[in-house]
């Protein structure tokens, strides 16, 4: 039964050599304390582009990202990351990355970008991972929303299903009203196909964002394991079955 992790990471938009440091301490903190997995939210190296003066400043192009990642290198946790890619055609894709034992051996890319005009570029596919013996789907953040992706990972073997996710949004916005959102959709897709869930956000205040964080771990009848405290940088741990 391995051990998973979710990190709820400071709200802001971390230039990617200081988020690679963040993580990198919480990979270590993964390794001592014997977690497998560990995931990490949507766009933390950088920040969500669709919220920046320059939407490229913090994009990593696809064939770059091993060198970018290679400080989180480790013999024993996968790292799920989430970025900003630079596709070889000039596309912007939301995607995370699974960093195994110094690879990247995959790439996830938003399916349902969150914002109407987003400028990232919808992804198409819906790939299935392993690590620690488990087989698992990536869903971003709005994918949540959305049956189908998680579906269709289930029904390709996975048990497990990670949701980076960055709920940064105009403090307009109820941050406890988008939380609540973000737990139900975890929960309902844990009930439908019978799989673990953890999803990983951002939390905090900066500039006019804002994000309570919605950070859990749900089990495959939808029970709340744990979740994250609010508004606060937090690391959820649970061993799954």
């Amino acid at each position: 039964m391995p051990k998973i992790a979710a990190y709820q990471a400071p709200l802001s938009h971390i230039a990617p050599p200081d988020a690679i440091e963040l993580i990198r301490a919480r990979v270590k903190w993964c390794e001592d304390a014997g977690v497998a997995l560990l995931c990490c939210p949507e766009a933390i190296l950088g920040g969500l582009a669709d919220y920046a003066p320059d939407s490229r400043q913090f994009a990593i192009p696809t064939a770059g990202l091993a060198s970018v990642l290679a400080p989180l290198a480790s013999r024993t946790v996968t790292t799920i990351v989430g970025f900003t890619e630079l596709a070889a055609d000039g596309s912007l894709y939301n995607s995370a990355a699974v960093f195994q034992q110094g690879s990247v051996v995959g790439v996830y890319r938003k399916l349902f970008p969150a914002i109407r005009h987003s400028v990232y570029n919808a992804g198409r596919e819906t790939p299935v991972f392993g690590a620690a013996g488990v087989t698992f789907g990536i869903v971003i953040c709005n994918d949540s929303n959305f049956p189908e992706p998680a579906a269709k990972m289930a029904a390709q073997g996975a048990t497990l299903l990670f949701i980076p996710t960055n709920n940064a949004l105009p403090a307009s916005k109820s941050a406890e009203k988008t939380a609540a959102a973000a737990q139900n959709a975890a929960i309902a897709r844990a009930r439908e196909n019978h799989v673990w869930v953890v999803r990983a956000d951002v939390a905090g205040r900066t500039g006019d964002l804002e994000s309570r964080g919605s950070s859990a771990i749900v089990s495959p009848d939808g029970g709340v394991l744990q979740a994250a405290r609010p508004f606060d940088e937090d690391l959820l741990v649970a061993e799954i079955a």
